[in-house]
């Protein structure tokens, strides 16, 4: 299974800023998420918003040869 990630960091909206407890206008990551099976058809895909002052996000991508 493949995953395709895109983060954007953007101003929350005020629906996002009602969910996540936090002011309108605040910073969020916004990630945009599909995963794809071996054949690369999509099986799931996410939009994710995280407040950017509360966590950090690190991804660890492997690198082979």
């Amino acid at each position: 299974m493949v995953e395709a990630a895109e983060p954007e960091p953007r101003q929350a909206t005020a629906e996002e800023a009602s969910l996540l407890g936090i002011q309108k206008a605040a910073l969020v990551t916004h990630i945009r998420r599909t995963y794809y099976s071996d054949d690369g058809q999509p099986v799931e895909t996410a939009d994710i918003g995280v407040p950017a002052a509360h966590c950090e996000i690190v991804y660890e991508i492997p690198i082979t040869r």
